[in-house]
């Protein structure tokens, strides 16, 4: 017998999906509501490590993954003026098969979690979002924008990195906070060479492409910048093709004209993280995903610890029939693991911001992806 018997998921990302299928699978009635009518997330290219292929194999959508996204093993390293230094192996997942890392689109990557989720049973509200969330004990009331009101064991709170949900029940977090690097993303054709992921470190400044799908990888630069500033979107063309001329790599070279064209659909981020101490729930509403452990991409593992953070939640509520200890064995399982995350990527960013030890940046690189290779 589970904790609960239903909830509501608020966000209709990667990491409320995730729970939303993981419930279900323990006989627990979800409603998810989602503010997008359209729910399409925009966005490039998203990396994608060998835990979070294994995650999405739990979640049953692995093998759609490798039709439409890319599959591979190992990341190649290279300097600014293009000489190979090394091919990092990626290590074996514990209890899966699935290779090292991989790339997708992310409304593709969407898309397919979608349709699990709406497979699963789940029942999916668009177009709307809560307006008073009220708790009496035993149960929260929950207001739509929509004019409904219905009544639920628990409610999962997955709308985001600025979740207003965070900001209602957790006040005394504040935000996010800006780490000196910014990354810029777009969308390029893959040339048949690019089979895995490949680095290129400069200074200051790290480029990378990654294939997405059989005709298609997107680029990312990380640079430093000591101020978090406003960039001109109009300029961004032309910003990233500067960036990209001081590497010397044919495969950047033939990215600089792409940049000027509409669809590399070019997107600068400052770069920023959170990590919210637990517990992660206030009374029956829990956080999961982005609203309590935002992460840069240095680890490329902000989605697979929501994604992960989802299952994990379903699994215990399926475990215990008391719903604090659910609760309490979920904190248990995701904290630390979490913090590895946001911490470890924090390091390697200030590693590179103050060209610090590149054998220090390395070993953690390692030591990471071998901690995340163990089971969640």
């Amino acid at each position: 017998m589970s904790a609960i018997n239903n909830a509501l998921v608020v966000g209709g990302g990667f990491s409320g999906m995730a729970a939303a299928i993981q419930m279900r699978r323990a006989g627990i009635a979800v409603d998810l509501v989602e503010i997008d009518p359209a729910w399409c997330p925009l966005g490039a290219g998203i990396t994608i490590n060998g835990p979070t292929l294994r995650a999405l194999e739990q979640l049953g959508v692995y093998e759609r993954f490798k039709a439409e996204g890319w599959v591979s093993a190992g990341v190649d390293f290279y300097t600014q003026a293009g000489h190979h230094l090394a091919t990092m192996p990626t290590p074996p997942v514990v209890g899966s098969e699935v290779l090292g890392g991989g790339g997708i689109m992310r409304p593709a990557l969407a898309r397919m979690l979608a349709d699990a989720t709406r497979a699963a049973g789940v029942n999916v509200i668009l177009g709307q979002t809560w307006r008073e969330i009220e708790q009496y004990g035993d149960r929260v009331e929950v207001s739509f924008t929509g004019g409904e009101r219905r009544s639920y064991d628990l409610v999962v709170a997955a709308d985001g990195v600025h979740s207003p949900l965070r900001g209602k029940l957790m006040p005394e977090i504040g935000p996010l906070q800006y780490i000196g690097q910014g990354v810029w993303r777009a969308v390029c054709p893959r040339p048949d060479g690019v089979v895995r992921p490949a680095m290129w470190l400069g200074h200051h400044i790290k480029c990378g492409v990654n294939p997405c799908s059989t005709t298609q990888m997107y680029l990312f630069v990380t640079e430093d910048r000591p101020t978090k500033e406003h960039i001109d979107p109009a300029t961004w063309p032309a910003v990233l093709q500067g960036l990209l001329e001081p590497f010397a790599h044919p495969i950047l070279q033939a990215l600089i004209p792409h940049m000027a064209k509409p669809e590399a659909a070019i997107d600068y981020r400052p770069l920023a993280n959170l990590l919210v101490p637990t517990p992660w729930n206030r009374g029956r509403v829990v956080f999961i995903g982005d609203t309590v452990a935002a992460t840069t991409p240095h680890l490329a593992s902000g989605a697979g610890i929501g994604i992960e953070s989802g299952i994990v939640l379903g699994e215990e509520l399926a475990r215990h029939a008391d719903l604090q200890a659910a609760l309490d064995a979920f904190h248990a399982r995701r904290f630390e693991r979490c913090r590895l995350v946001v911490k470890n990527s924090e390091r390697l960013c200030k590693i590179e911001v103050e060209g610090g030890d590149k054998e220090e940046h390395g070993r953690i690189m390692r030591e990471s992806m071998m901690a995340l290779a163990q089971p969640i």
